[in-house]
């Protein structure tokens, strides 16, 4: 043979032999190291383990806050649940068989430990994938809010006279070539109601892909108007001007194809253009429906294709709804029927005034309706422009037979605050007040304010919104709510659309007790307030630029709550020291200085500065030992919260951030810390609300052990 031939033969088995061999010490190898990659696979385990906990604590938070969580996280979630599962039970049966010994128990199962090493490596890379992809930007979205369309009307109340009314706006809602219809009629009729009703019905039958309803009210508030039609088609407007906020809200409502949108109690001429809302040849498929109590506003000034009369109700009807509202078994008893009658006939037929008279009345004693009958066949002498005796006694009546002080001063607040009103804000002045009573906690005073609200719904002196966060209070029980409460003490309450020329004479002011300026045209404020009795004020400018004077709130020492919004308060000056008895502090949207004066404000249990440009919070607040609540929303220019500020807040119950980025420090560093640190927040017993951002990742890791605290029952990070 050739010796060429016979070598390379040789090279080639001499090749093989060594691949061979590296081939078997390679698979050999794992039988070696068997427990390492065990003990790998199960700490990479415990690792995704502890992601998946810490991602679904992040899914629990968001679900809470009305979120939709991501696609990508849920099916990320579902792999994890499945890996988990799998992977775990595969190693551990092999492990089991790797126990097994061969030849009579004299030799290590080869196999089973090969088996078992191959399995933990391909487990430990497929789990380390897993948490490789645990690289999210939040695991939720806040989703277009569905419509909440109930089977069967809420609170609607069918009547015959109104039938052909109600059948002829739903064939309007048909008709293509009507863009804008009209609803007119008096206050407290029921124009809201049957609207209401006809949004309902045509979401039902899908006449609409959209239906929004606003209420725009006698001052129209476009800028508001614009964020609720935005909110409900899940959109963000976060342009600065009014007619950039139009053009962004325009392009969103073309998007849909059918498009209801209601404007409740329009009182003058609304610019559609200015607002964003395309009507006639702009978008053929937006409709508009609008009430009022003026028809001439509906024909002359919105130019609506169509407008229709609501009527109030005929005698049977009258009775018939104060019979369903009052409990009918009782006012049919031979005892009560002919004084019933004759109280209900008091209600000028009007739909408010019957509710609110028969819910006050419901279960009560013939000697009760025979007072309620004296009273209103005798009206008080005092009467706004606009409002007939009859109906200002019948509301009056609602408001006497409340069942107890309390309540009474509730409603009176509801209405101080009006229309849309937030119950956040309410509950705020509630505190400052001292209109709840018997409560230990920020929880306990909310839950019995909404308890309070509810009441006051189920008596038809309030009103539902759009929103659960907010409720509404009549023109005309606002207006009755005014000259109750002032009755004893003055209420300096001018309304939206009053130009403020001069403030009331001092006589005047030296009795007044609660003051509330919301949009008036206010030109400048006193130099000083001379208000010794004054216990509220409120004052929301929409001129930037309004100061509030050096010496403005000397002689208002009986101050319980301070909020002002969009003001220039360059410098809280001295005068603040003298308001001891002050229990909440909001200055939302104001253009501050120097706020430390406001730590000798010991009794405060409410401090916020809510879309402030605070830029620190100095170590003063920390003298507050009392402050329950703290909101720091929104405050965009804040980046330093002083060290130990938060934790020597011993009783602070809710701590409110969104929105606020500060560079939270970490605690152990070498150096002296010159901003807060998320450890200070364990130090708060008390803390039951916080809604923090965090952007550093270290600080991230260290807010982990924040969400396991029991004593905080709502955390959102991100």
């Amino acid at each position: 043979m050739d010796p060429v031939i016979t070598g390379a033969a040789a090279n080639v088995a001499s090749e093989a032999a060594k691949g061979i061999f590296h081939e078997v010490k390679r698979h050999m190898r794992y039988v070696f190291i068997h427990k390492k990659n065990v003990d790998k696979f199960e700490e990479k385990l415990k690792s995704l383990i502890a992601k998946r906990a810490s991602v679904q604590q992040e899914v629990d938070a968001a679900n809470r806050n009305g979120e939709k969580i991501k696609a990508d996280i849920e099916h990320w979630r579902k792999t994890v649940d499945k890996v988990i599962d799998e992977e775990d039970k595969r190693v551990k049966d092999l492990e089991e068989k790797a126990k097994n010994k061969c030849f009579i128990g004299l030799c290590p199962n080869i196999k089973s430990r090969y088996q078992l090493s191959r399995k933990a490596e391909d487990g430990a890379a497929a789990v380390d994938d897993l948490i490789g992809q645990c690289q999210f930007n939040g695991v939720g979205y806040l989703d277009v809010p569905e419509a909440i369309v109930d089977a069967s009307p809420n609170g609607f109340e069918t009547f015959k006279s109104r039938e052909k009314v109600f059948n002829d706006i739903m064939e309007a809602m048909k008709d293509a070539a009507i863009s804008m219809i009209g609803v007119y009629g008096m206050g407290g009729v029921g124009k809201t109601s049957l609207v209401n009703e006809v949004a309902r019905q045509v979401q039902e039958v899908k006449l609409f892909d959209s239906v929004v309803t606003i209420t725009v009210a006698q001052t129209p508030d476009i800028q508001k108007i614009q964020e609720n039609i935005a909110e409900l088609l899940g959109l963000r407007l976060e342009d600065k001007t009014i007619d950039a906020r139009a053009r962004r809200l325009h392009e969103r409502l073309k998007k849909e194809k059918m498009v209801l949108v209601v404007l409740d109690d329009i009182w003058k001429k609304l610019d559609l253009r200015e607002v964003g809302i395309p009507f006639g040849n702009q978008h053929k498929g937006c409709k508009i429906l609008l009430t009022s109590r003026d028809q001439n506003v509906l024909s002359n000034e919105m130019d609506a294709d169509k407008t229709f009369a609501i009527d109030d109700l005929d005698d049977e009807e009258a009775w018939d709804l104060f019979r369903k509202m009052a409990g009918a078994d009782s006012v049919e008893s031979s005892e009560l029927r002919s004084t019933a009658i004759e109280v209900a006939k008091k209600c000028a037929r009007l739909p408010l005034a019957i509710a609110t008279v028969a819910r006050a009345l419901r279960n009560k004693g013939l000697f009760v309706w025979k007072d309620a009958l004296r009273l209103l066949q005798k009206p008080s002498s005092r009467n706004f422009t606009g409002i007939s005796a009859d109906v200002y006694s019948a509301i009056e009546l609602g408001y006497n037979h409340l069942e107890n002080e309390e309540l009474k001063q509730a409603f009176l607040l509801c209405s101080l605050v009006h229309r849309d009103a937030s119950i956040d804000d309410l509950l705020k002045y509630a505190i400052g007040l001292g209109v709840i009573k018997g409560v230990d906690t920020m929880e306990e005073a909310r839950n019995s304010l909404l308890t309070m609200v509810s009441k006051l719904k189920t008596s038809c002196l309030l009103l539902g919104s759009t929103n659960n966060e907010y409720f509404n209070v009549h023109d005309l029980v606002y207006d009755v709510a005014m000259l109750i409460a002032s009755v004893d003490n003055y209420v300096f309450a001018p309304k939206e659309e009053d130009v403020l020329k001069d403030w009331p004479d001092e006589e005047r002011m030296k009795k007044c007790n609660k003051i509330h300026l919301v949009f008036p045209s206010i030109r400048e404020l006193p130099d000083e307030l001379n208000c010794p009795q004054l216990v509220y004020l409120r004052v929301f400018s929409e001129d930037y630029f309004l100061k509030m004077p050096l010496n403005f709130l000397r002689k208002t020492t009986s101050l319980k709550v301070l909020h002002v919004t969009n003001m220039h308060v360059s410098s809280l000056s001295s005068s603040i020291c003298l308001l001891k008895c002050l229990l909440t502090l909001c200055l939302d949207g104001c253009e501050l200085g120097d706020i430390a004066i406001i730590g000798e404000l010991k009794n405060l249990e409410i401090l916020s500065f809510s879309n402030s440009d605070i830029r620190i919070l100095p170590k003063e607040i920390g003298q507050l030992v009392k402050l329950k609540l703290l909101d720091l929303s929104y405050c965009t220019k804040l980046k330093i919260i002083s060290p130990n500020v938060l934790s020597s807040l011993p009783k602070l119950e809710e701590l409110y951030m969104t929105g606020t980025f500060i560079q939270w420090e970490v605690e152990g560093h070498a150096n002296p810390r010159s901003n807060a640190s998320l450890a200070e927040l364990k130090k708060l017993t008390r803390l039951a609300a916080l809604e923090v951002n965090i952007l550093d990742v270290e600080a991230i890791q260290g807010a982990c052990s924040l969400k396991s605290c029991k004593s905080w029952k709502d955390t959102r990070f991100s």
